[in-house]
């Protein structure tokens, strides 16, 4: 059956890579104000946590920009190499993104197990604290913010920078428990957060790799969604059966493959309106479908029958 429109595609693609690159932009230039301002505030307030905690902004930086690069090639309409588009070049960018999630999750543990087993405390100045405060509030905004963005384009990429940014306002709340336990005389607290954000970030950073792995290997959509749109199809008027219904994620976007049995006697422009209705209906239900293809089989009562039974 028909494709969307590529005009239509290029547009959806235009309007998407407007919406991420506005939410990339405003998280990166509030990143690199932070990482200047934590750096700097943590060499004169003598907080190595704080100092850490920048370093952990500039990192958020480098991977917003990866989610740039990777939804502007996913954006890129298909051609003769790539027939299908472009769309998993996001997800190869959500891999890598995750990848380096967890290597921060382990990094934080490292450097906190090696604090607690230096015995390396430091009572940093009060401002420290402040500073980290203030860096909580703006580091849940971007997540938030990009969550939010990442749920409407359903980009695993979006998604991944997002967690960077609730794994850097966890390592800023893990800062400023250390900064207020060191300067209460229990310095240990700072590493001891740190481990269990540690913990957390590498949970959320496993989670989003095994994601982006489904969506390269064209993992399945949600079954039990794809059971709920078949049972709409057979109702339609004209649909004998539905003798196969598959779909399968391709990035952002997903391929739909479908098999109908019509009578064997309507004409063939009959046939291919059936198969149109069939199309829209899932258009309609499945709102990042790139492409949805229609077989239309023969079915002979003997052969329904059969098909009913399974």
């Amino acid at each position: 059956m028909k494709e969307k429109g590529v005009y239509a595609i290029d547009m959806d693609n235009k309007e998407r890579l407007k919406l991420g690159n506005k939410i990339m932009c405003i998280t990166i230039v509030l990143n690199v104000l932070l990482t200047i301002f934590k750096i700097g505030v943590g060499f004169i307030g003598g907080s190595t946590a704080i100092i850490a905690d920048g370093l952990h902004s500039a990192s958020d930086i480098i991977t917003s920009i990866g989610v740039i690069v990777g939804m502007f090639l996913a954006s890129k309409p298909r051609d003769e190499k790539h027939q299908y588009g472009h769309e998993k070049a996001e997800s190869i960018a959500g891999f890598f993104l995750a990848a380096i999630l967890i290597l921060t999750g382990i990094n934080i543990g490292f450097r906190s197990i090696k604090m607690i087993y230096l015995n390396h405390y430091q009572i940093p100045h009060i401002y420290t604290g402040i500073v980290a405060f203030i860096s909580i509030i703006i580091k849940e905004y971007q997540f938030r913010i990009t969550m939010n963005a990442a749920e409407k384009l359903s980009s695993n990429a979006m998604m991944s920078d997002a967690w960077h940014h609730r794994s850097d306002a966890f390592s800023s709340i893990a800062a400023l428990i250390g900064i207020i336990g060191a300067r209460l005389g229990y310095g240990f607290l700072d590493p001891l957060a740190g481990i269990i954000v540690s913990m957390i970030v590498v949970k959320v950073g496993i989670g989003l790799l095994l994601s982006s792995v489904d969506e390269l290997m064209d993992g399945a959509i949600d079954q039990e969604k794809m059971k709920q749109i078949k049972k709409q199809i057979e109702m339609i008027e004209g649909i004998k059966s539905v003798t196969d219904f598959r779909g399968r994620k391709h990035g952002s976007k997903a391929f739909i493959d479908i098999k109908i049995c019509v009578d064997p006697l309507i004409s063939v422009y009959m046939g291919h309106n059936i198969g149109e209705k069939a199309e829209e209906l899932i258009l309609s239900q499945i709102k990042n479908a790139k492409e949805v293809i229609v077989h239309i089989d023969p079915c002979d009562n003997k052969k329904c029958d059969k098909i009913c039974k399974k």
